[in-house]
């Protein structure tokens, strides 16, 4: 199965702060499937490191006011067309980001609270018929009886 995967998840330093969240469950997928890594925030245009943005009214922005909703929105539909370009009906993807955060992301607040949502890319794929997982979900549905287990 081919899997769009967060670059950060795979040891990619290209977070907001320069850094990366690599995640041993998501490296593992390796050995059965083909991961394709990507980050929207890049491909949208932002440089790395970038200032911390989260979504607030329907924006995105950064700490310091900034919108950069056109980079989020243009990143999300790259991630979408390589999702289709490679067949990647899955994507694993960084929780609580306001790109790619799948069912709670930050409040737009700057205080690390959370809200029930999704990120522009999260929301763009499911939109689009490709299933969305954060990354603490991966063993449950790779798991026997899971919703990818046969996959």
């Amino acid at each position: 199965m081919n899997i769009l995967v967060s670059a950060c998840l795979l040891g990619v330093a290209c977070r907001y702060d320069g850094s990366a969240k690599t995640d041993p469950r998501a490296a593992a997928l390796l050995r059965e499937h083909c991961l394709v890594p990507f980050c929207p925030e890049v491909y949208g245009g932002l440089p790395t490191p970038r200032l911390p943005a989260e979504l607030r009214d329907g924006s995105v922005v950064t700490q310091a006011g900034t919108n950069v909703t056109a980079q989020y929105t243009r990143g999300a539909r790259e991630a979408l067309h390589l999702a289709r370009l490679c067949g990647c009906t899955l994507a694993i993807l960084k929780e609580r980001s306001p790109s790619c955060g799948h069912g709670s992301i930050h409040d737009g607040s700057f205080t690390g609270a959370l809200t029930p949502g999704d990120g522009v890319t999260a929301a763009l794929l499911r939109e689009n018929g490709i299933e969305v997982i954060g990354e603490s979900e991966i063993e449950a549905f790779f798991a026997p009886g899971g919703s990818g287990a046969a996959l």
